[in-house]
């Protein structure tokens, strides 16, 4: 975990640690991460930009990896 200069904790994390996270397998594509996204998040459907997309994977595999890290 790196700081930012106002103190803020900063994390950082592969695509295929969000992959792996979010599907499951580190090579998933972008339309299984996509699909599994929606599933997790109980949504109908999918916002139009793959960038928020991607930011959900991430605060998905953020969540995993703080839940992982306080059970250790």
């Amino acid at each position: 975990m790196l700081q930012s200069l106002s103190g803020v904790p900063i994390f950082e994390y592969t695509p295929l640690q969000v992959k792996q996270a979010v599907v499951g397998y580190g090579r998933a594509d972008k339309m299984q991460v996509q699909r599994m996204v929606k599933m997790i998040l109980h949504e109908e459907k999918l916002p139009k930009l793959d960038d928020t997309t991607d930011s959900m994977a991430i605060a998905i595999c953020h969540a995993h990896s703080a839940k992982f890290s306080k059970s250790l």
